[in-house]
């Protein structure tokens, strides 16, 4: 009898660890792209208004830039995501990589408005700090088809947390190194170019590290090897669409395969998903657009605005208040995992989403900084906590080769969708309401979180309907 497992080894289970040490190069190289790409982030996005903003350029300006670069954002990201599959992944990390050094070189050299906002939509720059570019549909698609099923989840939490982790780093890192080359009379200007400078490096290193993914990560999928065919070919007579309707009166099932089937590669667009993962895409892209709005609706800035003209803080405090509350929802996404494990995807994207958006709604009706903050911490901890589960259930209910694109749309929709969200706060702030958009926030949300168990919570995913064949096999 084999002794029982030591707490560590125990801990390790439970967090991901174990899966996380037996995953691929290829894993922890999608893990350090991620990393890297979101240091650059956070970097920029802390210096990319007052770099504006010394370069004399108006408040309208700025914000025309934001809008239209983000625009541009989504419509390039969107396109390289949908064709990513038949050109070659590594191909379109690597391109992205490289225009995030393009756009990186330019904020360097040019004080040119128009050839900056040119750079920015061409290129890859993020106004708000959060993924964007063709990276996280691309490498989630990816990551989904490296990794079985049901350990899927402990990678996609590490992968959230390695970005939560790079952003806070980021932007600690650049507030200090600006404040220090200030100090030695550097000019305002010259240490923002600095950190764009940087930029410019992490993207040549990021398209280094990518040139480094094996074969392994394009869409082709491996060959079967003889022991294998005869559960994943049961799997597949079973249904060729990701999700069963067993209550469906004209469903048949169909005759076994007589020989393996010869993979077919399509050019993935809306019009060539199947019909059920059309459905699906359409439900959540409905769904994500709502939680995204409200998302909008109190990015950081915000919440930094609202809070410094409630309590009249010093910069410095609340950059710190912000930073910790990433640095505790990077602790969060590691238990994400766990608990998906014991309740699956659906209840834990919803049972820990749910409660931070009621801490949300609850966040501006404090008097006291400490109640308020500690409201901030408690939302932080469980806000992001759906992240990866929300991307492996993604990768689970399409199929195979409809994941890039699927990925890239859903985040296409997310993005456009959030963009609106300032401006329903912007006409609250200037009304005079600006704490109803945290409440209305909340509520949003908590639809969001209502409708997912509503629709979703009894769909089979892949690993449940892979472990029923296994155990039907040994019956």
């Amino acid at each position: 009898m084999a002794p029982p497992p030591t707490l560590g080894r125990r801990l390790a289970n439970e967090f991901g660890l174990t899966t996380l040490s037996k995953s691929s190069r290829d894993i922890y190289l999608l893990l350090l792209t991620r990393f890297l790409r979101m240091i650059a982030y956070g970097s920029s996005t802390l210096v990319l208004a007052l770099f504006f903003s010394a370069l004399n350029f108006s408040d309208a300006q700025i914000g025309l830039f934001m809008s239209l670069t983000l625009i541009g954002d989504v419509l390039i990201s969107l396109a390289l995501t949908l064709v990513a599959d038949a050109l070659g992944r590594r191909r379109i990390l690597v391109l992205g990589a490289l225009l995030m050094t393009f756009s990186g070189v330019v904020f360097t050299t040019t004080q040119n408005y128009w050839v900056l906002l040119f750079a920015a939509v061409v290129g890859v720059i993020s106004p708000s700090g959060n993924e964007i570019g063709p990276f996280r549909a691309v490498e989630e698609s990816t990551i989904a088809q490296l990794t079985e099923a049901d350990t899927r989840s402990d990678v996609f939490a590490w992968y959230v947390v390695f970005g939560t982790l790079g952003t806070a780093g980021g932007s600690l890192a650049c507030g200090w190194a600006t404040q220090a080359l200030q100090a030695k009379g550097w000019s305002e200007l010259s240490s923002f170019r600095l950190i764009f400078g940087v930029y410019a490096v992490i993207g040549v290193v990021k398209a280094a590290v990518s040139l480094g993914l094996s074969q392994a990560c394009e869409s082709h999928p491996p060959a079967r090897t003889e022991d294998e065919y005869e559960l994943v070919a049961a799997e597949e007579s079973e249904e060729q669409q990701p999700m069963l309707d067993e209550d469906d009166p004209d469903h048949e099932d169909p005759a076994p395969p007589q020989s393996p089937p010869k993979p077919k590669q399509k050019k993935p667009t809306i019009s060539t998903l199947s019909p059920n993962s059309l459905r699906t895409l359409l439900k959540l892209c409905a769904l994500f657009s709502v939680d995204s709005l409200a998302s909008g609706m109190v990015p950081n800035s915000l919440i930094t605005l609202f809070m410094n003209r409630k309590f009249t803080l010093p910069i410095g405090k609340l950059g710190t208040i912000i930073s910790t509350t990433a640095f505790v929802s990077s602790i969060g996404n590691i238990a994400a995992s766990s608990i998906a494990k014991r309740i699956g995807l659906v209840k834990t994207m919803v049972f820990t989403h749910l409660p931070s958006a009621i801490f949300l709604a609850l966040f501006p009706l404090p008097g006291s900084l400490g109640l308020s903050v500690a409201l901030l911490v408690a939302r932080a901890s469980l806000a992001s906590m759906d992240q990866a589960p929300r991307s492996a259930f993604l990768s689970a209910v399409v199929l195979p080769e409809e994941r890039t694109a699927v990925m890239g749309i859903v985040n296409t929709v997310k993005t456009l969708s959030q963009s609106g969200g300032p401006l329903v706060t912007g006409g609250l702030a200037t009304g005079g309401h600006f704490w109803v958009a945290f409440v209305l926030a909340g509520a949003l949300k908590a639809a969001y979180d209502m409708g997912m168990l509503g629709m979703f919570v009894n769909v089979r995913l892949e690993g449940e309907k892979r472990k029923e064949l296994s155990l039907g096999a040994e019956g």
